[in-house]
């Protein structure tokens, strides 16, 4: 080989080192670069990184909620209960001392409530306000003598009522028998409207039945009476009955039952209360219980086919009282109907289901009066079931005799309570 040919060729091998330094120098350059500029610029967080601080930091809070949780909690207060609503019958009858509620039982004359039946009331004065002080009674009946003119007869109920409510007393009854006809105590003596006996217009039918009673119970609220004792709901079905007579409705007992029901009507759409009576029947006895005792021999189960059918019907048309009778039931128990309990509670309270309030008849009556000492008729009448006494022969004696009785354990008090939630419901104090 030529010294020519042999530089070259070194020259070659040096231009190819040359060049493998210089890559060499490069690499390692941009190594350097890239080292350097990571440390000066913020490093890229990657999602998954985020996501990942993301839970921990959640994770976290929910470690401190936890905690939060886990301290113990102050109890929320609990709410007020609410106040139970106040019955006004309840409240009065609990404030209510032992004589205030006996009284309540009784409706008596104005002369028996001032404790002299000698003379007939014509108004109500300082006397009348200070014996319903004494003796606040659940009501007053009225009769002719007491009755002189309209103007008079308002006046006079007016004034009573008055009293009464400036004494703080329930409301007072204020009554008067008047079934038209024969008995009409207002029509007879204040010029109102007349009606012969109500049997007159049994042909007449149902509607003449209610207008009659319409019209009576009409004129009985603008004189300012709120109770009537009427109708007459016994059936004449004993011709020699004369008590009775044309005061009833009919002689035939389904017919009775008819017009009954139509009074009773005509008369609560006047705005009067109303009154079945003679319960069990007085329509088909012989004698007259004003003057003396009268019989029944009827069966429960003839009454319930018969003399029952007039009572039932005006029960269901709304009848507010019924009126117990003295007749003595022979073929029961052999008892004044007002003073047995198998009359007045098993029969009127509970198959006939009268949910309203009893009275009895005037105890005054000879049936009554000429058979049972002075405050034991009205007690016995009260423990068979009745929840007012009417018209007791001595008010006091009939007033103390309860009051002993619940005294001594033999009547519970509570038994006044419900006839006094019955009277009270009638009064309208609910």
């Amino acid at each position: 080989m030529t010294s020519e040919a042999a530089l070259r060729r070194i020259i070659k091998i040096m231009s190819v080192l040359l060049c493998t330094a210089l890559g060499v120098l490069a690499i390692f350059g941009g190594l350097y670069l890239k080292k350097n500029s990571s440390k000066d610029s913020p490093k890229k967080v990657s999602k998954d990184s985020s996501s990942k601080i993301s839970a921990i930091t959640t994770d976290a809070d929910d470690v401190t909620t936890d905690a939060e949780d886990s301290q113990p909690q102050e109890p929320a207060p609990e709410p007020e209960p609410e106040p139970e609503p106040v019955d006004p019958v309840e409240a009065r009858i609990s404030q209510m001392s032992l004589h205030e509620k006996v009284c309540q039982l009784f409706i008596v004359t104005p002369e028996e409530l001032a404790g002299d039946k000698s003379k007939t009331l014509t108004t109500a004065g300082l006397e009348t306000k200070l014996a319903l002080a004494e003796t606040p009674v659940g009501g007053i009946i009225y009769f002719s003598d007491n009755l002189q003119n309209v103007d008079q007869t308002e006046k006079m109920l007016t004034q009573t009522k008055d009293f009464a409510k400036e004494l703080g007393m329930p409301r007072l009854f204020i009554s008067v028998d008047e079934e038209g006809g024969t008995v009409a105590r207002c029509a007879e003596m204040l010029g109102l409207t007349q009606f012969a006996d109500m049997y007159y217009y049994r042909d007449e039918g149902e509607e003449t039945a209610y207008d009659n009673a319409f019209t009576i119970g009409t004129y009985l609220t603008e004189l300012g009476f709120d109770l009537d004792f009427a109708p007459v709901a016994d059936t004449w079905s004993n011709y020699f009955n004369t008590v009775i007579g044309t005061r009833a409705y009919s002689d035939d007992f389904e017919q009775s039952a008819r017009l009954v029901a139509s009074a009773v009507k005509g008369f609560k759409d006047s705005g009067v209360a109303c009154t079945l009576k003679h319960f069990p029947g007085h329509g088909d006895t012989n004698d007259d219980s004003h003057l003396g005792s009268v019989y029944s021999y009827k069966s429960l189960e003839e009454l319930e086919e018969q003399e029952y059918l007039a009572f039932e019907s005006g029960i269901a048309a709304g009848a507010d009282m019924v009126m117990v009778g003295h007749i003595t039931m022979e073929g029961v128990d052999e008892q004044p109907a007002s003073l047995s309990p198998v009359m007045v509670t098993e029969q009127l309270r509970e198959n006939l289901g009268f949910n309203g309030v009893i009275i009895t008849d005037s105890l005054e009556m000879g049936a009554i009066a000429d058979n049972y000492p002075d405050g034991e008729a009205a007690l016995l009448a009260f423990k068979a079931g009745c929840d007012m006494l009417l018209m007791p022969e001595d008010l006091n004696k009939a007033v103390s005799s309860i009051e002993k009785a619940v005294e001594s354990g033999d009547i519970k008090e509570e038994r006044i309570d419900e006839s006094l939630r019955r009277i009270f419901a009638l009064k309208g104090l609910s």
